[in-house]
């Protein structure tokens, strides 16, 4: 990976040291003017990925799961392999985002990649990116209340939770996530910041804890064992769904690409952002796998638990100290929810800037006091929400609606990857790229993304019932109908793709001092 210094064309620079591109210059040149504000530096955009990556949150979710399918050795080894294909992914988007670095990311750079058809390119790849980013907010608060319950539960034995209060507590969070959001750019890069440190002070607390205080740790080879409690008889097909277990956890690293209209040296930063905090999550989250599969003493009991990583603390530490490690994961929940809506705000900006979505004119409008899209906000909130709603009478029903958002993401991931593929030499790369290795990195990224996806729509547990039943081919193909179906009767005839607002001297005029 290289960073190359001046602009196509450009004579090289007579001084040594790297050369950035103005920001401003270059999102002129895409069309834009400036309206937000640019507070995010180098760290603050990393921050955003990592935090909503957030490996405290995706391991603690989804670790029972990986008990049964596959055990040790899928969550130790998937969790490296995938990891692995999860950086080319992030890679390959890097490289597309130093070239693109605006608030649209995915669709924009779709918009623009593609060689005909770029309206329908742009359209898809932003409502899969909506739904998806929707979805996380979503799940991610309703996680957060069940490990704010699991906790309370804890404290006070005779609390029971119920669905109702689940519910209730999530769009407590969402709220207060979307009021944090109306503030200032600076304090959300402030929060994200702190959001870093909690989860590397967080992990080191976790992990000293597991290793330092159990009377017993697994013996080294334990890290072979597997288990297929899936259902199925098939060994193979078990394991491979314990490679979900990653996946679930490595989404939303698109952060770094939606905020790069408020990034400082953008073409750079935001690239180096989205391939650091995959990096850094790869490394620490392996780590708490490590941790974890060697604190457990029964894999019965653990296994067949409520939570099983809060069994595992609750044996190896006992329940004071476990209690306070419960208190450092859902701080990390919380975190991540935030972060998430962020990200998912800058998506429906720049969305609506271009009018893709109903009533686009108030969502693009900037807060002239907060330099904020305040109402991009709290329609997020609002989507949000009213995914959380069907809880309030069924889990399932919860379940189905956001199944959607880790398949929505990966596939939106996708699309500008796989253009960018399609244009080959004719891609006009930013200043920060994969030269001669692009090519090959993009075609590994988007074939996993293709296998996983086939992954996250089998059968997950056997026998399938209602409940057990996997709705995320249902709720994916329930958005593309949809998407489909607008695009079809209105869309196509209102949408084209990214709008530009005029010339560079043009729009530098429509910027907000």
């Amino acid at each position: 990976m290289s960073e190359r210094i001046s602009p196509p064309g450009a004579e090289a620079p007579a001084a040594e040291g790297p050369v950035v591109l103005d920001d401003d210059a270059t999102l002129h040149a895409m069309g834009y003017p400036r309206k937000l504000t640019r507070r995010f530096k180098a760290f603050d955009n990393f921050a955003i990925s990592f935090t909503i990556i957030n490996i405290l949150s995706g391991i603690f979710s989804s670790f029972g799961f990986g008990l049964s399918a596959g055990g040790p050795r899928i969550l130790v080894f998937g969790w490296i392999g995938v990891s692995v294909m999860v950086l080319f992914i992030g890679a390959a988007m890097a490289e597309v985002a130093s070239a693109y670095p605006t608030s649209g990311a995915l669709y924009f750079s779709a918009g623009k990649l593609a060689k005909r058809h770029k309206g329908a390119w742009s359209w898809f790849t932003g409502w899969l990116n909506f739904v998806g980013q929707i979805g996380g907010t979503a799940a991610t608060g309703y996680a957060a209340a069940t490990f704010i319950q699991a906790f309370v539960a804890l404290q006070w034995p005779s609390y029971e939770p119920t669905a109702h209060q689940t519910v209730l507590i999530t769009a407590l969070i969402i709220v207060l996530q979307g009021l944090a959001n109306t503030y200032t750019v600076q304090l959300v890069a402030l929060l994200n910041r702190i959001s870093v440190w909690w989860l590397l002070i967080g992990l080191v607390v976790i992990v000293g804890a597991l290793i330092v205080i159990p009377d017993h740790h697994q013996s080294a080879s334990f890290v072979t064992h597997f288990e297929n409690n899936t259902g199925f008889t098939n060994g193979l097909y078990g394991g491979m769904l314990g490679l979900l277990v990653t996946s679930w956890t490595f989404t939303g690293f698109d952060g770094s690409f939606h905020m790069s209209e408020e990034t400082v040296q953008a073409t750079v930063n935001a690239p180096k952002g989205i391939t650091r905090a995959i990096g850094y999550s790869a490394i620490t989250g392996l780590i708490l796998m490590l941790a974890l599969v060697y604190s457990i003493s029964d894999y019965t009991k653990v296994a067949g638990s409520d939570a099983p990583p809060v069994q595992i603390l609750i044996d190896g530490l006992g329940l004071g100290t476990a209690k306070a490690m419960l208190l450092i994961v859902i701080g990390a929940m919380l975190f991540c929810g935030l972060a998430n809506l962020t990200s998912n705000t800058r998506q429906i900006f720049a969305f609506s800037r271009d009018g893709a979505m109903p009533g686009s004119r108030w969502w693009h409008s900037v807060s002239p006091r907060t330099r904020t899209p305040v109402k991009a906000v709290w329609l997020a909130v609002a989507c949000s929400l009213a995914l959380v709603v069907p809880g309030w009478w069924s889990h399932t029903a919860f379940t189905a609606i956001v199944s959607v958002n880790v398949v929505g993401l990966f596939l939106a991931y996708a699309v500008p990857i796989f253009l960018r593929l399609r244009l080959g030499d004719e891609f006009q790369a930013g200043p920060w790229h994969l030269g001669r290795w692009g090519r090959p990195i993009g075609w590994v990224a988007v074939t996993w993304i293709l296998l996983s996806s086939v992954l996250f729509m089998l059968p997950q547990a056997s026998p399938i019932t209602v409940d057990s039943f996997n709705y995320a081919p249902i709720a994916l193909a329930a958005v593309l109908l949809i998407a489909t179906v607008w695009w079809f009767t209105t869309a196509r005839r209102r949408f084209q793709g990214p709008v530009s607002y005029g010339r560079p001297d043009e729009v530098a005029a429509m910027d907000l001092v």
